[in-house]
């Protein structure tokens, strides 16, 4: 990944949700897991925005899957995150990590 292609902090979190979601990774599923894991609010359009965007950038990938629930009748799309989109989240991980050296030695406001 090249440094012009660092990952946002919303693309972040819609590549973590989906590795947290597992075999559940539907966007109603990915987008509850961020709105209850951050506590943000998680527009529709953002959203769909940032999953094209992810898919164009080579980091997520889907397939039209049956989902567990009963209560859905047509095949959803599972999402997943490809071995390009694991190596941008670490690559995004260490910049911050690396940047935030110190910030823990600074006194609160």
């Amino acid at each position: 990944m090249s440094p012009s292609q660092f990952l946002g902090e919303f693309e972040q979190m819609v590549l973590l949700a989906i590795l947290q979601q597992g075999d559940d990774a539907f966007a109603l599923e990915v987008r509850r897991e961020i709105e209850t894991s951050a506590e943000r609010a998680v527009s529709r359009g953002a959203f769909y925005t940032t999953l094209d965007r992810l898919e164009r950038k080579g980091l997520v990938c889907w397939e039209e899957r049956q989902p567990r629930d009963s209560r859905r009748s047509a095949p959803l799309r599972h999402f997943t995150v490809t071995r390009g989109g694991v190596e941008a989240l670490r690559t995004s991980r260490r910049a911050l990590e690396s940047l935030s050296r110190g910030l823990d030695l600074l006194e609160q406001p």
